[in-house]
């Protein structure tokens, strides 16, 4: 018998089935929760704006500055605020540097309050106590006070609150009330050079969806998108669930010089 064996080579190691990157891999279970989340959180925000606190993101100042300079860009001679809360928003125009009229729309009381505190001293912002609609007794759902003003249509109120000529910008924050704020304004839509609103990037969510605010901003008001500031994610997967879209209307600046929309 032969001293030596014959060695087998070693077995070569199978390498294991190659996983999809985790990102790519979101369970649909997750989406739904993540879906339920942001309805909680929208629904919680609703209860506590009727007892008077207004609970937002706090932006930062850099925000503000490119907000103020997208709407000197595009001429924009007045902000119409709805659902402006205690007035989050037109502060930070004005630190950003806007220097247009403002009218805030807040329905609730004790927002409405600090709200009057905040523009007392600017003589360019104004207050109106009314949730807007699209039809005269549309709005119960709306926030308010039980006795407080009944909703109003937007074009009801169009020539009391802008001037012959002025460039609008419309900014939202009325969570599943959008469609109706713009069908209120009626005839004066195409009026409006430039919209601000939230919307959810998940179906089933309550309130626009990224894609109808689209649809209906590019559709309906002729408005490109500019720019998209996120609002909130999935700390989990760092996926994106709401957002604030900014679009405008025109597609050149006050110099005349042909301005790209930021997405096509």
């Amino acid at each position: 018998m032969s001293q030596f064996r014959t060695l087998e080579p070693p077995p070569v190691p199978t390498a294991p089935p190659t996983a999809a990157p985790a990102a790519a891999r979101v369970p649909a279970g997750r989406v739904h929760y993540a879906a339920l989340q942001q309805e909680i959180a929208r629904r919680a925000r609703v209860a506590l704006r009727r007892i008077g606190y207004d609970v937002r993101r706090h932006p930062d100042d850099r925000t503000g500055r490119e907000l103020a300079l997208l709407l000197r860009r595009f001429e924009i001679d007045t902000v119409v605020d709805v659902g402006a809360g205690v007035g989050a928003y037109a502060t930070l125009l004005r630190q950003g540097g806007f220097r247009g009229r403002i009218v805030s729309f807040e329905p609730e009381p004790a927002l409405r309050r600090e709200l009057l505190a905040a523009a007392a001293d600017d003589d360019l912002w104004t207050v109106l106590p009314y949730a807007l609609g699209n039809e005269p007794d549309d709005g119960a759902d709306a926030p308010r006070a039980c006795d407080g003003p009944v909703p109003r249509r937007l074009d009801e109120l169009w020539e009391e609150i802008t001037a012959p000529g002025e460039r609008v910008f419309l900014r939202l924050d009325v969570p599943g009330r959008e469609t109706r704020v713009i069908g209120g304004a009626g005839e004066f839509r195409d009026e409006i050079a430039g919209l601000q609103t939230g919307v959810s990037m998940l179906r089933g969510a309550d309130g626009l969806h990224f894609d109808e605010a689209l649809t209906l901003a590019r559709g309906e008001l002729g408005l490109s998108l500019m720019n998209v500031l996120p609002a909130g994610t999935d700390p989990s997967t760092g996926r994106l669930l709401c957002c604030e879209l900014v679009l405008v209307g025109e597609d050149r600046d006050s110099e005349g010089a042909a301005v790209a929309p930021a997405f096509a």
